[in-house]
């Protein structure tokens, strides 16, 4: 994961973010080592899901389901779950251990599962509709896009998606010269980090040349070829490497690893030998004006030789016998609630809506899985914010601590108020707002760099074979030292600063007894002149002054 949340962290106006990505693996890897299991499911609804593929949407979205106590039934149309993350993404980065207990502790929610069957063929949307109260579609974008040029038949020009899913099944064993692969995304990056790692062997059989091999034609095991030397590999963009959609860091670890970029370049033909295999792409260099608009260099084209030309320019899904939900572009249609268009019952989420981040497949999930709760309480569905984001909600606390608090009534003016609903501690305003920089304290917090984890420093010299993971986890003692510099933006951090400053001893600590997660003081309003030093001098912008109407 490139962590964008840590983009977003606060703590970047201090010094530098708060290692979430870092502690997050650290407490990840120890509940699985700790044997942890997810929350029990909710009160059984009655309610019946049919989820439809079991990638990273659809798993999620069963986690979410039961928690919310819906019955989920999986549907997918390969032997094991997990989806892009199994036969897209490299090991190495997700490591293939840690994805298996992650999926058991959701299967062990009480998911059914039903492997090697697709919708469209082997069940019907018309039996889903019949038999489930509503519908998940987390199927994906798991077809690459091939390129559309003259050539791009030859059977050794292959689309990205192919070849990692070969190399995941433990097909693709090795390559047999330069490799030329087109794009600068996420995916194009795994397919030149495999390149570089699986290595070159310069005589092979026909049956065990990578096109065969991705193209299904043999799994030959190649166990006995002992010569083998980095492979050639290179990444052919048309845009600056700038623009490239992949970060920064990815593309310095690829270099790092010896495979060489060469941008601006536009393919225009495939070259094919006399048997119609590819021996050379032809490119052309071109130039991007001010209005992004290409100037292609006439007359300057030339031939890079390859055995091997992978293009990575794009995902789209498989809509075979589901041609009804194909926008058009190989994905589905949704609103800002993952709606399918058109298709009431029915939810989507993940790549099959755009191909991004497993993160963000998560989090659509998360919003179709609200989305479906309501839909089968035959409620309307709710409006929701702009941006975002799961938030603590105190009143849930307190109760759960049996700590019932006095619910205040929005229809009164508030916040002067002696009356018990009037504590500001009571109000939970996350849910409508992200605490920014500059509602925070910042020079309370004092300057100290984020902990790092060691990174696996992977070179043209030692990438050969090197299938470890790039990062080593934090211990116990640096995880919860990094943790500690969270500056908990917009949630009380019991620092004493407002009990401390308030010039009126306005406000003191709780009781021991009533005491929970963000209900650290009282405030008492006849002795509040308004003043807002707490709010001031609160470092985490939970404090908010000001007159509330409804």
């Amino acid at each position: 994961c490139p962590a964008p949340c840590q983009d977003g962290c606060n703590r970047n106006e201090v010094e530098e973010t708060v290692g979430i990505n870092a502690v997050e693996q650290y407490v990840g890897d120890w509940a699985l080592i700790n044997k942890l299991s997810f929350p029990k499911p909710g009160i059984d609804s009655g309610k019946k899901v049919a989820i439809v593929g079991g990638g990273c949407a659809g798993l999620s979205a069963a986690f979410f389901l039961r928690q919310k106590g819906h019955a989920c039934t999986i549907f997918d149309a390969y032997d094991r779950l997990g989806g892009m993350m199994v036969f897209g993404i490299p090991g190495y980065r997700t490591p293939r251990e840690v994805l298996d207990g992650e999926i058991n502790r959701i299967i062990d929610m009480g998911v059914e599962v039903k492997l090697n069957t697709r919708v469209g063929t082997d069940v019907s949307v018309e039996e889903l509709e019949r038999d489930f109260d509503c519908v998940f579609w987390g199927i994906g974008a798991n077809s690459g896009r091939t390129l559309s040029i003259p050539g791009s038949d030859a059977p050794n020009c292959v689309d990205g998606m192919s070849y990692l899913r070969a190399y995941n099944e433990g097909r693709l064993k090795y390559l047999d010269g330069r490799v030329l692969v087109i794009g600068a995304g996420d995916t194009a990056m795994d397919v030149v980090a495999v390149a570089r790692r699986i290595g070159n062997v310069k005589s092979t059989t026909a049956k065990d040349k990578p096109e065969s091999v991705i193209l299904g034609h043999t799994v030959h095991d190649v166990i006995t070829v002992a010569k083998r030397q980095g492979g050639d590999v290179w990444v052919i963009y048309r845009r600056p490497i700038s623009r490239a959609p992949a970060t920064q860091h990815e593309l310095d670890a690829v270099v790092r690893e010896g495979v060489e970029i060469h941008d601006s370049l536009a393919p225009l033909e495939v070259v094919k030998d006399d048997e119609g295999r590819a021996v050379a792409l032809r490119v052309v260099p071109v130039e991007w004006d001010d209005k992004g608009e290409m100037q292609v260099k006439s007359g300057e084209e030339f031939d890079i030789e390859c055995t091997l030309i992978v293009s990575a320019t794009g995902q789209t899904g498989d809509y075979t016998g589901i041609e009804e939900f194909d926008n058009g572009y190989g994905l589905m249609d949704a609103d800002r609630l993952f709606q399918v268009a058109n298709r009431p019952g029915h939810f989507v989420g993940g790549d099959a809506i755009k191909p991004h981040l497993l993160t963000t497949a998560i989090g659509h999930a998360s919003i179709a899985a609200e989305g479906i709760d309501y839909y089968l309480q035959e409620q309307a569905l709710p409006h929701r914010p702009k941006v975002d984001s799961h938030h603590f909600h105190l009143l849930d606390e307190l109760r759960q601590r049996k700590l019932e608090p006095v619910e205040y009534d929005h229809e009164e003016i508030w916040g002067t108020d002696s009356a018990a609903f009037a504590i500001h501690n009571y109000e939970d305003r996350s849910h409508a707002e992200i605490a920014s920089s500059e509602k925070l304290f910042l020079s309370y917090f004092e300057k100290e760099p984020m902990i790092r984890r060691v990174e696996f420093d992977i070179s043209s010299e030692n990438v050969l074979n090197n299938f470890e993971e790039r990062f080593t986890g934090l211990t116990e003692e640096k995880a919860i030292e990094e943790a500690n510099r969270c500056m908990t933006c917009g949630l009380c951090s019991e620092c004493d600063q407002c009990v401390i400053y308030c010039p009126e001893d306005a406000i003191s600590r709780v009781k021991k007894d009533v005491h929970a997660m963000g209900r650290y003081v009282d405030t008492d309003y006849s002795k509040c002149v308004g003043c807002h030093i707490c709010a001031d001098v609160c470092p985490c912008g939970y404090i908010e002054m000001g007159m509330q109407y409804n």
